[in-house]
């Protein structure tokens, strides 16, 4: 008790002074770390998460139709116009968001809307090479040429593309958007008959013949993932479900659209029925949506597989598709 009264040793107390110190620096500065490491948790969770959700939409609306369709013209290019300019434009492309975007942890919007653009692409090519061609061999629509190019740009390139330049380059949005342009312009010449937009039954086919071996290729791709993938959950699953999503949703709507502009063609074939079914299949194929994506090991699995399910609907619009081509092949 009477030890503390004591006079210290100058030294002694000295030490004691410099570990007192010590103690409180150390104590403040770890509260400190804490604190800042807490909060850039926070933000980082808000940013990426919060944030990146809010700006992550993949809109399949199966009742969309475009919102200025031109009279008298396409109403198919008027959707593979609307689907463009809705993606691009009015909810924001997002699959070459750069690695700081909120949204750059997402991969189910960008899949989605990669997949809708090659669906797009594709049918663009369609038009470019069958059906805006006088008989299929008259001249290229320098329209739909340019239309055609444009889309095959790669869906994920921003600013710079190390691979080409080391200048700024076009991102792809703005690739996409010029190729808007250009259907627009078609499509308007279509409408004044300053252009060619041919409703031959051999131009059908071919369009159909086309996107069946698209869908096939893709339905192919998630046989192989399912047998190769021992994951139940990984983001390669994800991606492709995402990714025939998007496919199938633009292929739904064009085709759609397409039975519309070749509404005599399948009436004289009688082919309303099987149409109507194979653009029912990749309305299905197009509206899955799980929680999360799941890769059972197959059907004795107690665990779901979900790319299974697509590549069922994927098939079976393929052979719809495949009937469509034979039948009126047949009857030419």
């Amino acid at each position: 008790m009477y030890q503390d009264l004591i006079p210290q040793p100058p030294t002694l107390m000295r030490r004691r002074r410099v570990s007192l110190r010590a103690r409180i620096f150390g104590t403040g500065l770890l509260s400190v770390t804490k604190r800042s490491t807490l909060m850039l948790t926070i933000a980082f969770g808000l940013y990426f998460g919060v944030a990146g959700s809010m700006m992550n939409r993949i809109d399949a609306d199966p009742s969309f139709t475009p919102p200025t369709p031109i009279e008298g013209g396409s109403r198919a290019v008027d959707m593979a116009a609307a689907l463009i300019e809705r993606e691009t434009i009015t909810h924001r492309w997002s699959p070459n968001d750069p690695f700081f975007y909120p949204t750059a942890f997402h991969i189910n919007m960008p899949s989605f809307q990669s997949g809708m653009m090659r669906g797009v692409g594709r049918f663009t090519l369609e038009l470019e090479t069958q059906i805006g061609r006088l008989r299929g061999s008259g001249a290229i629509d320098n329209d739909l040429e340019r239309a055609a190019g444009l889309l095959q740009f790669p869906p994920d390139v921003w600013l710079f593309d190390l691979n080409q330049s080391l200048l700024p380059v076009q991102p792809a949005d703005a690739q996409y958007r010029a190729a808007h342009a250009a259907l627009i312009n078609y499509n308007q010449r279509v409408a004044r008959g300053e252009a060619v937009f041919e409703t031959r039954s051999d131009a059908l086919v071919m369009t159909v013949d086309r996107i069946a071996t698209d869908l096939g290729s893709r339905a192919a791709r998630l046989d192989a993932l399912v047998d190769t993938d021992p994951f139940i959950i990984n983001f390669t699953s994800n991606r492709m479900l995402y990714f025939n999503k998007g496919m199938s949703y633009a292929f739904y709507l064009l085709l759609r659209e397409l039975g519309e502009d070749y509404q005599s063609v399948i009436a004289a074939h009688g082919l309303e029925r099987v149409w109507a079914q194979a653009i029912d299949s990749l309305r299905r194929a197009s509206q899955l949506q799980p929680r999360v994506v799941l890769n059972g090991s197959g059907a004795n699995s107690i665990v779901a597989n979900h790319l299974q399910l697509q590549g069922f609907y994927l098939k079976r619009a393929v052979l719809q598709l495949d009937e469509i081509s034979r039948v009126v092949r047949a009857t030419r």
